[in-house]
This record gives structure tokens, C-alpha cells and sequence, in this order.
């Protein structure tokens, strides 16, 4: 266990108060290491009855990353609700608008309030940090209207001093690459399929075995695009041949290689700055 600096030692110290002052928590969960920590951290502080794990084994969350959430929560002795939300029925979500995960975190915290009459008093949490606050993020609308509480938001911890704090505890996955969900690969106003979500985890879980951890395969309807980090780019170009003659197999008509290198959030790209300054306020 890695020592803490001062300023963490105190940021960690705000979380247990701030954990401790509440009864339960429902953690929205992931298995991506923002979540990870809250779920932890409410296990740590409000002991394994107050702490419940609520995970959707939705269409777009890689199959991967479900059974390291279901893995971290036996290895902790934590308590998981495996549910399914059924975003993709839902038009306004399948149509895919700049605010489709809107939708998508509605329809999970809506299912976890329903949950809430099962454990009453207890609070719903997100593993929204204060990064995020100055990204274009629609679930921190849907949180919002939810009622969800962001512990990592009112601790004032960023991405950097989440991943410090889950090394600190030897969480398994505190320098896992940030996994978003498989939507985000799509351009906006493009129809999200169960089809195109099955091609996108497959094309990434190939160029994972090469080993490639940190990819993106976004996908433009006949065509797909890989992206990679950049110091991977030159290992990637190398092979280029057998990965596209590969990728191809799954689906895609054509596959090219983004020599700019991964840049999360790249899709957002195309949105007006008015959209990032509507979503602040």
C-alpha cells in the first residue's frame, strides 16, 4: 500500500465523513475505476449491508468489463444487483442525439430508485468526478433530475487522485484504461444497433489480443476506424495488414487506421461550444 500525500490524506478523510454522515448507499457501478472507488469506499465506511453494487448488463457495456465488475465484487465481499435496462427499446436513446446518454442513465436511475423501496433511507450514488464537470456529460442532467449524490464531485478528487487513492487500497484496476460505453464509438445521429455494438466489442477485443489495451474502434456505418495511443501507433502500422484483413471479418466493409492516436471524446468534436456552456451552467 502506497503512502498518500497530505492533500489526499485530507481529501480521503473528507469521503469517509462524507460517507459515514449517510445511512446506505446504491452505487451506480460500472466496473470502471471512478465507480470502483465510490463502491469501495461506501463498502469501507458504511460496512457490506450499507453498501450495494447496481450494475446493468447492458448491450453496451463490454462483456470484458461486466466480469471484472462481478470479479472485483467477490474479491472485495460486496454485495452486486445485477440488472438489465433496455435503453436500446427506447427510441430516443437508439436514435442516438448529442444527449443519448440522458437517456441511458434516466432509465438506470429510475431503475434504482424503484430499488430504494427495498432499501429505504439509502442514497444513490454515481461515479461521476470533478474532471467530468468540465466535459459534455447529459448523465449528470439525468443525476440530477434523480436525485443521484457524486461523492468524487463533492470530495473535489479528479481522475489523477481517484487512480492515486485506488492504488493506495490495491484496487485491481486503478490504472485500467477508461473503458466508456460501446454508444460512444458511434457519431451522433447515427442509429445505435445491437448489431453495431457486437461488431465494435469484437474489433476491440481482437486488437486487445494483440495487445493494444487502450483502443477505440468508432464506428461510421460501412466503414470503422481504429484508434490506439500514439506510442502504440508504429507497433499497430506494423501489423496494419492482418488487423484490418481481420477486422474486416466481423462486419466492417472497410477499416481505417486514425494516425492522430486515441483522444477520448473525440466524438464530441462536432458540438457547438454553446452545448459544453448550456450543460455547465
Amino acid at each position: 500500500m502506497n503512502d498518500l500525500n497530505p492533500i489526499l490524506k485530507e481529501k480521503l478523510q473528507s469521503a469517509e465523513s462524507w460517507f459515514r454522515q449517510r445511512k446506505g448507499s446504491l452505487v451506480a457501478f460500472s466496473g470502471g475505476i471512478d465507480s470502483t472507488l465510490v463502491l469501495y469506499l461506501a463498502r469501507k465506511f458504511q460496512g457490506r449491508d450499507c453498501a450495494i453494487g447496481v450494475i446493468s448488463n447492458s448491450e453496451s457495456l463490454k462483456n470484458k468489463d461486466f466480469n471484472l465488475a462481478q470479479s472485483f465484487c467477490e474479491e472485495f465481499d460486496i454485495q452486486l444487483s445485477i440488472i438489465k435496462t433496455n435503453e436500446l427499446a427506447d427510441i430516443r436513446y437508439s436514435q442516438n442525439p448529442i444527449n443519448r446518454c440522458f437517456y441511458c442513465k434516466d432509465h438506470l436511475f429510475h431503475d434504482l430508485q424503484e430499488m430504494k423501496k427495498e432499501f429505504p433511507g439509502f442514497e444513490i450514488l454515481s461515479g461521476t468526478n470533478y474532471d467530468d464537470l468540465g466535459d459534455y456529460r447529459p448523465g449528470i442532467d439525468a443525476a440530477k433530475k434523480n436525485l443521484v449524490l457524486s461523492p468524487l464531485v463533492d470530495c473535489k478528487l479528479n481522475k489523477e487522485e481517484i487512480r492515486e487513492i485506488a492504488r493506495h487500497f490495491n484496487l485491481p484496476n486503478w490504472n485500467k484504461p477508461a473503458s466508456p460505453c460501446l454508444s460512444s464509438r458511434i457519431p451522433y445521429n447515427q442509429a445505435v444497433t445491437l448489431e453495431k455494438l457486437k461488431q465494435i466489442e469484437a474489433a476491440e477485443d481482437l486488437l486487445n489480443s494483440y495487445g493494444f489495451e487502450d483502443v477505440r474502434v468508432r464506428h461510421f456505418g460501412t466503414y470503422g476506424k481504429i484508434e490506439v495511443r500514439k506510442d502504440d501507433l508504429e507497433k499497430l502500422l506494423s501489423i496494419k495488414d492482418i488487423v484490418i484483413g481481420e477486422i474486416k471479418k466481423i462486419g466492417f466493409a472497410r477499416i481505417e487506421i486514425d494516425e492522430e492516436g486515441l483522444i477520448s471524446g473525440k466524438m464530441n468534436r462536432i458540438l457547438s461550444s454553446s452545448v459544453f456552456e448550456k450543460t455547465s451552467k
